[in-house]
């Protein structure tokens, strides 16, 4: 029994990580504000309903402002912090971005509400870390470091020491144990709470995990036991799965054990009725087909959210019956890239690789541009070394890099307002917004910028939609395992698109080095990318000779279309 009467704070998940495990990130902000009051009564630590996924869901499939949720929700919540995930020089995209971004990022963020910012790297390189907590303390948040937990040959409990020192030194106010995949057993999280307690006594420390392996509210005790002052959770009917513990368990475990929470049950359950009633319209219907406890992840380490992703995957490019090969291939491809662990915005890298290796037949015959930057340095040091012959192959004609990532970005912010149209711009945070999802906030805007009475109306869920259009066209065999043939009749050699996805030409934000329509190519020319599963998929010509496209920029391709002819 422990000393009594230790309060134990919670962050509550539900508005961020809960519903972004669960109901694929689909609540709506009208959702959030009918419920706001009560959960900022509640009685938590922080509320985290911000970064992550939300920002690039709310426009690419909600059709809403993401800053003006954080506003709304702000102007409701003003007793609990609002806090927000932040990967680090990534911000919430899947690439770096250059200093006067970050920085101009985390200003707004502050002025429109935020409070505090978890910031972590997908590698644990403390270079990426750098700028955006300079940035959070800069401007008056409270940054909160990250251990991005992971198990390999390479990742101990003195690396983790070392890399929260690291932290510490630069100001942060205080450390998250950041286990995305589940696997934190809790004698470890005793160990490492333990040890870093010993090697930082002034440091607050917090605890994030997923009850993918059904182990992480013991998991929670221990840490707690050994002196964590805080954990995440979610209210009840958005946790367990691949989202966190619920918060009533949690809260009744840790006052049995003479723990307080300072936390209102009476709330606690309104919240619970509220989310019970709204989950009948949120949850998408492939959710509610998840094992509740899945424990390969013990054997195979991958996140519950990142084995969604696989599926709506494989199921775009019709191959949903090569899961299994996947996750098998998965571990191998972890390996062969340094052991990086398993968050955004290297699972995904990591997780499209393995499904390339294995739709394409043989390892690393596809290879995306995310994986060419990630073995080229681009994302930072990866925990283990490359093996030499590998990495020179995945890097392709990229030139290996040692120093800080950004450090090799121009800056971006006055490029970015300038390429975009005045008649879009409603305010500076529109340019962010395009600075971070060029493509995606061009479509917003679009739509935003309709009549109303003749907009496209939005779909209860979009990409569910474009999954559904996807697999109903004739774009591969039954067996999801060849390409059709192509489309059209074509002179010369026909390009055929190798995946599902989004065709861009030249003309596609930062793509400039493609080859322009009716171009003279030479075979094994990158020509033209495919974006399937969010990541750039280089598309090469097979032969030499003049090239013509038959596929509009930003226009959806299937596998197996002619996307081009050469001649």
């Amino acid at each position: 029994m422990k000393a009594k009467k230790i309060n134990v704070r919670i962050t509550d998940t539900t508005l961020r990580d809960a519903h972004q495990s669960l109901w694929a990130t689909r609540m709506r902000t009208d959702d959030i504000l009918e419920i706001a009051e009560t959960i900022d009564n509640a009685g938590f630590y922080s509320l985290e309903c911000w970064g992550g996924a939300t920002f690039d869901v709310c426009m690419r499939f909600l059709r809403e402002n993401p800053w003006e949720r954080l506003r709304q929700i702000k102007k409701v919540c003003k007793k609990t912090p609002l806090q927000m995930l932040f990967r680090g020089q990534n911000i919430l995209g899947y690439r770096h971005y250059p200093d006067d971004i970050v920085d101009r990022f985390t200003a707004l963020a502050c002025e429109n509400g935020m409070d505090i910012f978890r910031v972590f790297d997908a590698l644990n390189d403390p270079r990426n870390l750098e700028t955006a907590i300079k940035c959070v303390k800069k401007y008056g948040g409270h940054a909160q470091g990250t251990i991005s937990y992971t198990t390999s040959p390479v990742h101990t409990v003195a690396s983790y020491i070392k890399l929260a020192k690291r932290q510490v030194s630069m100001g942060v106010d205080s450390l998250c144990i950041k286990d995305m995949a589940g696997i934190l057993t809790p004698g470890a999280a005793r160990e490492l709470v333990c040890a870093l307690r010993k090697a930082l006594p002034d440091t607050p420390i917090q605890v994030h995990s997923h009850m993918t392996s059904g182990m992480a509210a013991a998991m929670y005790m221990a840490a707690v036991e050994a002196g964590a002052g805080c954990v995440d959770c979610s209210i009840s009917t958005l946790s367990s799965f691949s989202s966190q513990p619920p918060v009533e368990t949690l809260k009744t475990m840790l006052e049995s054990e003479g723990f307080s929470t300072s936390l209102d049950g009476g709330a606690l359950l309104k919240i619970n009725d509220y989310f019970r009633a709204l989950k009948t319209k949120r949850q998408p219907a492939s959710s509610s087909k998840v094992e509740a406890v899945d424990a390969g992840v013990l054997v195979h380490a991958i996140p519950g959210g990142m084995i969604s992703n696989l599926r709506s995957q494989l199921a775009q490019q019709d191959a949903l019956d090569r899961l299994p090969e996947v996750l098998e291939e998965l571990p191998k491809t972890r390996a062969d890239m340094g052991y990086p662990p398993l968050v955004t915005p290297t699972s995904q890298i990591v997780g499209v690789q393995a499904v390339l290796n294995v739709l394409s037949g043989k390892r690393y015959s596809m290879v995306t541009d995310e994986t060419k930057r990630y073995a080229a340095g681009c994302y930072g040091k990866t925990p283990a070394p490359i093996e030499p012959k590998l990495r020179k192959k995945l890097c392709g004609n990229l030139k290996p890099i040692d120093c800080r990532p950004a450090d090799l970005l121009k800056p971006g912010l006055v490029a970015a307002a300038d390429e975009l149209p005045a008649n879009t711009i409603r305010a500076e945070e529109d340019i962010l917004s395009y600075a971070l999802f060029p493509e995606v906030a061009l479509e917003y805007f679009k739509w935003r910028n309709a009549d109303a009475k003749t907009r496209e109306p939005i779909p209860a869920d979009l990409e569910a939609a474009a999954v559904e259009k996807a697999a109903s066209a004739p774009a591969a065999s039954a067996a999801g395992n060849a390409a059709a043939p192509a489309a059209v009749q074509v002179e010369g050699t026909a390009v055929l698109s190798p995946l599902s996805g989004t065709f861009y030409r030249s003309d596609a934000p930062g793509k400039g080095d493609l080859a322009a329509d009716g171009a003279a190519v030479k075979a094994g020319d990158t020509v033209c990318v495919v974006e399937a599963m969010k990541l750039f998929n280089p598309i090469k010509a097979p032969a030499a000779g003049k090239i013509t496209f038959l596929v509009e920029h930003g226009k959806s391709v299937t596998k197996g279309q002619a996307i081009a002819a050469i001649s």
